[in-house]
């Protein structure tokens, strides 16, 4: 029974992992960093038994979301890092990339977010060193109404509303592309904002 339990959550883990290497073989990459992070990507998720697993590989996969609003985006200052980021982090056993960039970002910005009405929809990626580990960060897009952030105790307080040419200035290198594919999501998406 235990036995059976286990090779369910493998093959789970499997088809996840499938689906998003086809997410991200899919992915429009147009800038340099794009292009290598998503062929970065490509080559780890093929060789990775466990791709969501911190503790299985020092590279593993990570979900973070870009969240829009009427007000432009959210960021949060990040307490070990020192710079404006968006919200996401390592995904929880079981759980889907799409999922975690969900549950992330209500954690650190206590905003009710959620994605298109159409589904998640992958708007960015990267692949970027996070210490001793190696972080492949697939970004959701999810929306958010125009309410203000209420980060929990423990989380960075320093959280907040920037427009897009805010956030494009302060951001971390590694978020701008996003951010610039966040200006086009906007014209086309704004609409469905609660």
């Amino acid at each position: 029974m235990i036995a059976d339990v286990a090779h369910d959550a493998q093959h789970r883990q499997a088809g996840l992992a499938d689906s998003v290497r086809r997410a991200v073989a899919a992915f429009d990459a147009m800038t340099a960093r794009e292009i290598a992070s998503r062929d970065r990507f490509l080559v780890e998720l093929g060789r990775l038994a466990f791709p969501f697993d911190r503790d299985a590989d020092p590279v593993h996969v990570t979900g973070s979301a870009i969240v829009a609003g009427p007000r432009g985006t959210v960021l949060h200052l990040h307490k070990r890092a020192g710079i404006w980021l968006q919200p996401g982090g390592h995904i929880a056993p079981g759980e889907a990339p799409w999922d975690a960039a969900l549950r992330e970002t209500r954690e650190e910005t206590g905003l009710s977010v959620r994605h298109p009405a159409a589904g998640p929809r992958l708007i960015h990626l990267d692949a970027h060193p996070a210490g001793q580990h190696l972080h492949l960060d697939l970004r959701y897009l999810l929306l958010s109404a125009d309410v203000e952030p209420s980060p929990p105790p423990g989380e960075s307080q320093q959280v907040r509303w920037f427009t897009l040419d805010e956030a494009i200035a302060i951001a971390d290198a590694a978020l701008i592309d996003g951010l610039r594919r966040l200006r086009s999501e906007c014209r086309n998406r704004l609409s469905e904002v609660v």
